[in-house]
């Protein structure tokens, strides 16, 4: 049996590698091909394809969230791994190569609660008084303090936000270094998502998207030659590619108008979705939106309404959602797709003095819906960075402070993903540096047996 590491570089894809020296350089001797995608090509969907070997309709997870009908709420980012259904890649691998298998999960999304030694992900801490603090969750716990104490606080708001960037990339692959120089997982997986944030605040195609392939490179790059150095084969695989887009579609506020979707007006007069009351709404997930229709009798009109929106190419009936594999019950009864150069809003307020309060901050479990208007801060703000610096400063003396800097104009999100990619070359990527399993192209299915046949 050997020992094997799998990079996730999020937003890799064919056309990209010559960004990449180093990440290309894994194929030399092995083999690099496009990965098939799939719908919704988005981060815990393609992840959880991937570990199962399974389409969403088999695994469950159709998106980076979805509407949880028993309890009436949407809920996005959610960790526990008993949310993934089906046989996971490293109980194939015990039953293969005995129980004594090991797996070290760095930072791979479901990362609580599964089957595995070695287990980090973000986890912050939410103090009473409404603060945001830093943090990891670990097991065994004892990883927490020893990674924290020789790399510092993961860097959080590096993670995601206005201030995302390399440094979050970065920490998670000197963690994963770590890991694999003290324990020696036969399997470590490692996230990478650096990609992620340039390409969607500028595009994938400008030079702000080939500084971040530098810099992922030289991340990864490190990475990479001290596992080979430690004897490991490696495997990069990626998620989706990103595309250029120009505009949001504001399909919620859509159904709200033709009074499908309801809202409550709290007390302190913001508006809140009312998931269970409303005959129809959506939950989006960036180019895909998965709407939620309460009564059958109301299907076909709330399919003829989102063919006729703007921006809308297709919408995926039952049978549409069975020929893309997620025909799940999770999906709910209709899922959009958005045209090639745009993506879905979650917005569904129709006054922006009845926005909830989170709406202009970054908060990713409220809002019903992802939101990428979260890595911008609000070009509008008078002398913003001494705004921001205000508001850090009442964090730093430990009182309630509100980090309220985010934007509302959609127009300022220049990369997006979750549809089919009209090219190979726009899509994943697969890159192995053994010729096991090679192939001119493979399905994201076959990542899991890949795994198993790179490790026998």
């Amino acid at each position: 049996m050997r020992s094997l590491l799998v990079l996730d570089v999020v937003g890799l894809t064919p056309a990209l590698l010559v960004h990449t020296p180093r990440i290309r350089a894994v194929g030399q001797g092995g083999f690099t091909a496009p990965l098939g995608g799939i719908l919704p090509a988005v981060t815990c969907s393609a992840q959880s394809t991937m570990l199962t070997g399974r389409l969403p309709r088999d695994h469950g997870v159709v998106g980076n969230g979805w509407y949880f009908r028993d309890i009436a709420e949407v809920n996005f980012w959610r960790q526990s791994n008993h949310l993934v259904q089906g046989e996971k890649v490293w109980d194939a691998a015990r039953r293969r190569f005995g129980a004594d298998f090991t797996v070290a999960k760095m930072f791979w999304w479901f990362n609580m609660y599964a089957r595995v030694d070695w287990a980090v992900t973000p986890r912050p801490v939410y103090p009473t008084d409404g603060r945001k603090i830093p943090s990891i969750y670990s097991d065994p716990y004892e990883l927490k303090p020893w990674l924290q104490e020789a790399l510092g606080q993961f860097p959080l708001f590096n993670f995601w936000g206005p201030t995302a960037d390399i440094r979050s990339t970065a920490w998670i692959a000197e963690a994963t270094r770590m890991v694999i120089d003290r324990e020696r997982p036969r399997l470590a997986l490692c996230y990478l998502p650096h990609l992620d944030y340039d390409l969607q605040r500028f595009g994938p195609d400008g030079p702000e998207a080939v500084k971040a392939c530098a810099e992922i490179d030289r991340v990864a790059g490190d990475l990479i030659d001290f596992a080979r150095g430690q004897g490991y084969d490696v495997l990069v695989v990626s998620e989706y590619g990103i595309v250029r887009v120009d505009g949001g579609i504001d399909v919620n506020r859509m159904l709200r108008e033709q009074g499908l979707l309801r809202a409550q007006e709290v007390d302190l007069g913001w508006e809140l979705l009312d998931a269970g009351a409303s005959r129809a709404f959506a939950a989006v997930d960036h180019q895909i939106a998965h709407v939620y229709v309460r009564d059958a009798a109301d299907v076909p009109r709330v399919k003829a309404l989102l063919e006729k929106l703007d921006g809308v190419e297709r919408v995926l009936d039952a049978d549409g959602k069975a020929a893309e594999g997620l025909d799940h019950p999770r999906s709910g009864e209709l899922v959009a797709v958005a045209a090639r150069d745009r993506w879905f809003t979650y917005y569904y307020w129709l006054d922006d003095a009845k926005k909830p309060d989170f709406a202009r901050t970054v908060d990713i479990h409220r809002k019903p819906g992802y939101d990428p208007v979260e890595l911008f801060v609000d070009p509008e703000i008078p002398f913003v960075k001494g705004a921001i610096a205000w508001r850090l400063l009442k964090k730093i003396l430990g009182f309630r402070y509100y980090m309220d800097v985010i934007p509302l104009d959609a127009r300022l999100v220049r990369g997006s993903h979750g549809r089919h990619a009209d090219r190979p070359e726009e899509g994943p990527v697969v890159i192995s540096s053994r010729r096991v399993g090679a192939a001119d192209a493979l399905p994201m299915t076959a990542i899991h047996d890949l795994i198993l046949d790179m490790l026998a």
